[in-house]
């Protein structure tokens, strides 16, 4: 028979929780105990402090927030937009923000968007410092919830998976890409981290005050992951009038004023997440209209964001299953949760969003912590098989009088599994850098336009920033120089709904704006001539068509002011294209060129 193979977190007392917790506040590294014999022994686990934790978790998030593209033209029309518009009067409308359906919530952007106000009225920054100081504000707080997440899984599972769970969050990908994003998804992430660290440490009132926050303030269906915290109160803990009047508490604090804001910005009585659930569940076509992907979609997606991680996560049930057969472990302190259930927002939240015919990257956004968390489980576990079955088979170590521990003799599983994971993921983000930042770097060099002592800019009137094709990369408002720069769209290939801005006045966001439909139809009235435009952003990658013709070969209307590389990725190698390799990558991967031109009769 195997031996039993326990650890601190499939076992702990009150007492030894308490020390654990007690010792990760004092910032001291500490030992555990993984008892495999009757006389278990202590072994030094070395793992990151709660300060050094929180330093490396920021330094990360502010890599992001400096570092990151926008790669979701959503976060741009329907977050930044309004934004900007709120601080300064002027921005991008999309349907969703029409008074007719009302399914964005204003008091979500005003939330945001407060330190920002504050930020500009203090320093008088120009726009563009006002928005990385809001990316570096997400940032900050991302990082704290991520400690926070932190040091509950070390209490709930002990450090070897908080460890674990940490070096999967600081390298992944997917959390570079999520962590400072502009999105409802992006928020209820936050809460998700503080909402399930809450529920490990039996602070139920906060997880239902954080479950209640993703659900109201960002997006109605993260309310999906509180789904589990709720069946272990009523159901586990039998303790409904706690649940009931922290809901009601939660509720009560949170919707009337989101209402009365909200009512206030759209000048009719509006509750936006039910406008939002009305949309996207009991229409016939549902948020369909704006594409649909195969079932491999988030398969693909979550490798690219977390590689080997996601894989791991996929595979936690059956290999916890399989260490149960194996291990003949005993079963979990009743002071913990069982895995099935600390571990099911997770499966819950596949199970729902896989199956849906319209999926897109964002939508996993709230479950990203939960994919590390999950793939630490996997490593564990399998740190534990391997122990049992080629240790103490194979070699036959049972006549030793030395107590043995798992994390001795599998240190290198550990090890190969961070190295690996990590850089996968390092790779993703630099390819993601050095393939698609051109855009961003583009707009940087407009918005510095005026102080670079360019004297032919016109001296009154509108000035005309065009773009066709390239609609989606532009970053927001807050990369135009001043109220003067416009930004213009040139008709292309795209057949969609362009939004278009804001209406004038102090009732702008309560005008039902004309020429607006939810079917996702063109609009030809969002079209600018191309003779009036002053600068023109377009890419090319080498191909061309007669509404997306090659801009820059036509020097004679214009002249280029800055050019960069952007990654082809229709012509490149689909490996080296997704994980960036040094030499190799430059050999299979073709580049386009990112341009800033001006107009030769402006």
């Amino acid at each position: 028979m195997a031996p039993s193979i326990r650890s601190r977190q499939t076992a702990h007392s009150k007492k030894e929780v308490k020390k654990l917790t007690k010792k990760a506040k004092n910032n001291v590294s500490t030992k555990e105990d993984v008892p495999v014999s009757p006389h278990p022994s202590e072994i030094g686990l070395v793992y990151p402090k709660a300060d050094i934790a929180f330093k490396i978790l920021l330094t990360a998030r502010f890599c992001s927030a400096i570092w990151s593209n926008i790669s979701d033209c959503d976060e741009t029309y329907n977050f930044w937009e309004p934004s900007h518009f709120m601080l300064y009067g002027k921005g991008f409308q999309t349907w969703e923000y029409s008074p007719e359906f009302s399914l964005r919530s204003y008091t979500y952007i005003m939330v945001n968007m407060l330190p920002a106000w504050l930020y500009s009225q203090l320093f008088q920054a120009n726009r563009m410092l006002t928005f990385y100081f809001s990316r570096c504000l997400f940032a900050l707080v991302c990082a704290w919830c991520e400690l926070y997440f932190y040091k509950a899984v070390c209490r709930e599972f002990g450090v070897a998976i908080g460890r674990l769970t940490l070096a999967f969050l600081l390298f992944s990908a997917g959390m570079f890409i999520s962590s400072t994003a502009f999105l409802p998804s992006t928020f209820s992430m936050y809460m998700t981290l503080l909402s399930m660290a809450a529920w490990f440490e039996r602070k139920y009132e906060v997880a239902i005050l954080a479950t209640a926050l993703s659900a109201f303030l960002s997006w109605p269906f993260a309310g999906l992951i509180g789904l589990p915290i709720a069946l272990d109160l009523v159901f586990r803990k039998r303790d409904i009038s706690r649940f009931l009047r922290w809901s009601i508490i939660s509720t009560t604090a949170i919707v009337p004023p989101m209402i009365w804001i909200d009512s206030q910005y759209y000048g009719r009585l509006v509750f936006a997440p039910f406008n939002i659930i009305l949309y996207n569940v009991f229409t016939s076509h549902g948020p369909d209209l704006y594409g649909t992907e195969p079932w491999s979609f988030y398969f693909i997606n979550c490798f690219l964001n977390f590689n080997f991680v996601s894989v791991l996560a996929i595979l936690t049930p059956l290999v916890l299953v399989l260490a149960g057969l194996v291990l003949h472990s005993q079963p979990r302190h009743s002071a913990c949760l069982p895995f099935w259930l600390s571990l099911m927002p997770l499966y819950l939240w596949c199970a729902v969003f896989f199956l849906q015919p319209h999926k897109e990257e964002r939508f996993l956004f709230p479950v990203y912590p939960l994919i590390c968390l999950c793939g630490a489980v996997t490593v564990d576990t399998v740190q534990k098989l391997w122990f049992a079955l080629i240790i103490q088979y194979c070699k036959k170590k049972k006549s030793d009088t030395k107590p043995l521990h798992y994390l001795n003799y599998t240190t290198f599983i550990f090890v190969i599994s961070i190295v690996v994971c990590s850089f996968l993921g390092l790779s993703r983000i630099l390819t993601l850098y050095n393939g698609y930042h051109a855009p961003m770097d583009i707009y940087m060099e407009l918005s510095g336009l005026q102080s670079s002592g360019l004297q032919d800019l016109p001296k009154r009137g509108n000035i005309n920033v065009c773009v066709g094709k390239e609609w989606h990369r532009f970053p927001s408002s807050f990369f135009l120089p001043n109220d003067r720069f416009h930004l213009r769209f040139l008709q292309s290939e795209f057949k969609g709904q362009l939004p278009a801005p804001f209406s004038n006045g102090p009732d702008a966001t309560a005008v039902i704006p004309e020429n607006m439909n939810s079917q996702n139809l063109e609009e030809p009235s969002r079209y600018f001539p191309l003779s009036k435009c002053n600068f023109l952003i377009d890419a090319h990658l080498g191909y061309e068509s007669p509404a997306e013709p090659f801009y820059a070969q036509n020097t004679s209307s214009w002249t280029i002011v800055k050019s960069l590389p952007f990654l082809n990725a229709a012509r490149s190698d689909p490996v080296f294209r997704a994980f960036y390799v040094p030499v190799l990558s430059a050999m299979f991967n073709e580049y386009g060129t990112y341009y800033l031109l001006k107009s030769t009769q402006s």
